[in-house]
This record gives structure tokens, C-alpha cells and sequence, in this order.
């Protein structure tokens, strides 16, 4: 069973499809079938999700901080790394 979605697409986004589209000797309509359905698998499928909310980060804010975590982080393994370890080029 098939369904019809019709969507208004804009002209920057509907130029690059329709070549991209005919590079490839399909129509738009068919390349973006083609790429919702593998958007959709991707979501189905995700391997990551299993682990959502398995265990505690220790921090509710993660995703809008993990810049300063993982600079903090690097910052402490170059520290511990010690002088020995850094190359100077």
C-alpha cells in the first residue's frame, strides 16, 4: 500500500534535488522516496537506542554543555599525559 504526501518544496532545496536527480536518471519524486525511507530506517534502526537512559551521566545537562565537557576532558588526559608525551612537531 502506497500513500500520497504532496509538500511544497523550495527552489534552493528543489534545484540541487532535480539535478541530483537526474544525474542519477531517476525522478525527484523517486530520490526523495528513496532517501525518507532510508531517514526512517535509520531511525527504526538506530543502535544507540537501546542504551538511552540505561545508565545514570551523572549530568542533565550533557547535550547542551558537551563542548566543555569534552574540552575539560582532553584538557586532563594532555595534563596527565605529562611533557614526555606531547611532541613538538
Amino acid at each position: 500500500m502506497s500513500h500520497t504526501l504532496t509538500i511544497d518544496i523550495p527552489e534552493e532545496v528543489y534545484e540541487p534535488l532535480k539535478k541530483t536527480a537526474e544525474q542519477s536518471g531517476q525522478s525527484p519524486e523517486t530520490l526523495v522516496v528513496q532517501w525518507l525511507a532510508a531517514a526512517v530506517q535509520h531511525l527504526v534502526d538506530d543502535p544507540v537506542e537501546q542504551f538511552i537512559g540505561a545508565f545514570d551521566s551523572q549530568g542533565s545537562d550533557w547535550a547542551d554543555h558537551h563542548d566543555q565537557y569534552l574540552g575539560k576532558s582532553l584538557a586532563e588526559t594532555i595534563r596527565d599525559a605529562g611533557p614526555e608525551s606531547r611532541s613538538d612537531g
